[in-house]
């Protein structure tokens, strides 16, 4: 495919920038682009910032995907050509090549790669590196100390990077950083021109979930030293800046709290039977977070305590009781656990207080699957209902479940239609599109048992049961701005994974700090501090007070 031609007039004038998320099932590079700047500065969009769209004008292009993930490379990281070869080659199709040269390129990798040893991570990182050099033109930072060969450009982020990305994207999209046009007094340059409109950002991982989240005004003067200070340039030349608490919990995604579950429901099991091993159902488990007869033979990939049986296989049989699931996997939240830093959430974490009555959550991934592509609930989250049609999946027979499934495959229906009511009553629990399969069928009850957990028990969540009851006080712009998107009065919880068509996705809120780079500042003659490069994101860094964004360090 030709890249567009000069004469284009939506190229005219448009900057480019490229993301290859590399994960740990396979790498999906995207194309973005955004008008120049200082094109935009003086019209109706100068209050916001830059607008950061798909890289292609159809809507399929600007993304492309290979499998497996690059952390398979480990054992063969000169491989890393012939892996990132048709990723580029897409982009360089697609991108003018009078445009490569200024259009920065980020592989950005993240779960798959974590696991690597040091060894395997350098030399992966430095292959890639050393082929995006020698086969492409576009824009890679130079070789830094800390962070290799290929700067900030190639490297692995972390959880706590992976969160901030999606607070920044999910509240770019509901344009939570467009400036108030304050009159008199908030007219000063100061944070009254700022309102706090921002959404709290959850995403729910295989392997982890994150939380980022602009706490109260009161918990940023106690302990603004652990928040991250993020930086972002209106196209006027404004700063804005907005302290963003961002955590992750490592082993709470639902594949591993599963696996968790698992291994601590068969110690359970045989703790219970130690006075007779020796009937024959010995290595015959009923397990709550199935459908009703769904039978799985399952080895304990983690177990808390190692024992006779830690890995030995053995058949669990779907019982189907929801509400015994949510009661049997709440201890996997590990809210027991010794809290060095008050307050604290699950496992020990410090965050800090949530005001449920100010802040509005919107939750990704896992949090919009489980939702939406089995109970058809997507968006505004009502407990109620998401725990009435978990109950009535969760005790169904699942030789109807699969009879179901066969049947919706066969009239290729799309997206989950969710509960069909009539009457008020629910007479079938939907239609289920090519996305789901059999996996997400046998997994869904624990999924669903698992997010409201989090929800609820983990993050602190109020159950709010009825509608007429959502009384809690809200900001007039919140209103506002979620009315335009179509969503209504924000709820305190809603699961997307779009807004306006375009996806949430961590890619997206890296490209806005990149083009948000490029505005001038609005003080004539100002010189932009040095971008704060990410890796600072860790941890440990977090507690420094280090600033992070396009002005730099604070």
């Amino acid at each position: 495919m030709a890249p567009p031609l000069a004469n284009d007039k939506w190229l005219a004038g448009r900057h480019f920038g490229i993301v290859i998320d590399a994960g740990s099932s396979g790498s999906r590079l995207q194309i973005y682009s955004w008008p120049d700047p200082k094109n935009e500065k003086y019209n109706k969009l100068a209050d916001r910032p830059p607008r950061v769209e798909k890289g292609t004008k159809d809507d399929e292009s600007w993304v492309y995907k290979v499998e497996p993930g690059i952390s398979t490379l480990g054992s063969d990281p000169s491989a890393a050509g012939a892996y990132l070869k048709p990723l580029v080659q897409h982009a360089m199709d697609r991108i003018p090549p009078s445009l490569h040269s200024s259009t920065p390129i980020f592989l950005l990798a993240t779960a798959g790669m974590r696991l690597l040893t040091p060894e395997d991570q350098a030399a992966v990182l430095s292959h890639s590196c050393q082929f995006l050099r020698s086969y492409t033109r576009f824009k890679i930072d130079a070789p830094s100390e800390t962070l290799g060969p290929c700067g900030s450009s190639v490297r692995i982020i972390t959880g706590e990077e992976e969160g901030l990305f999606g607070w920044i994207a999910v509240n770019y999209l509901m344009d939570g950083f467009t400036r108030n046009k304050g009159k008199g007094k908030e007219k000063a340059d100061d944070e009254s021109r700022y309102p706090r409109t921002t959404y709290g950002f959850l995403d729910m991982g295989g392997a982890s979930t994150q939380i980022a989240f602009e706490p109260n005004v009161a918990e940023d003067d106690v302990k603004g030293n652990g928040l991250v200070d993020v930086r972002l340039r209106l196209l006027s030349g404004e700063d804005i800046h907005r302290k963003v608490f961002v955590t992750t919990w490592l082993g709470y995604g639902t594949n591993q709290a599963r696996e968790r579950y698992v291994g601590q429901t068969i110690q359970d099991f045989q703790a219970s039977r130690t006075h007779d091993l020796s009937t024959t159902d010995a290595g015959i488990i009923p397990d709550p977070c199935l459908p009703r007869g769904l039978e799985l033979t399952e080895t304990p990939a983690q177990s808390s305590t190692a024992g006779p049986h830690a890995t030995t296989s053995h058949k669990l049989v779907g019982t189907g009781s929801f509400e015994e699931c949510v009661r049997k996997s709440a201890p996997l939240l590990n809210k027991d656990k010794p809290c060095l830093d008050a307050p604290c959430l699950m496992d020990g974490i410090h965050v800090p207080p949530i005001d449920f009555s100010a802040s509005h959550f919107i939750g990704v991934s896992e949090y919009w699957y489980s939702s939406e592509h089995i109970f058809g609930l997507g968006g505004a989250y009502d407990f109620s209902q998401y725990e009435r049609a978990a109950v009535e999946f969760c005790g169904r027979d699942w030789e109807g479940i699969v009879k179901q499934h066969e049947d919706s495959s066969k009239r290729n229906r799309l997206g989950g239609d969710g509960e069909v009511v009539k009457d008020g009553k629910v007479v079938e629990l939907g239609v289920w599109g090519p996305q789901v399969e059999i996996p997400r069928l046998q997994m869904q009850c624990f999924k669903a048992a698992w997010i409201l957990n989090v929800l609820h028990e983990g993050i602190g969540m109020p159950r709010i049961t009825d509608p007429a009851e959502k009384k809690l006080s809200t900001g007039d712009q919140v209103v506002e701005q979620a009315g335009k998107k179509g969503l209504g009065k924000p709820p305190i919880f809603q699961s997307l994974d779009s807004v306006d068509d375009v996806a949430i996705s961590w890619t997206l809120g890296k490209m806005v700090l990149e083009a948000s780079k490029e505005v001038t500042p609005l003080l004539k003659g100002a010189k932009p501090l040095a971008p704060v490069p990410s890796w600072l994101l860790e941890v440990r860094a977090r507690k420094t007070g280090c600033h992070w964004g396009p002005s730099g360090r604070g």
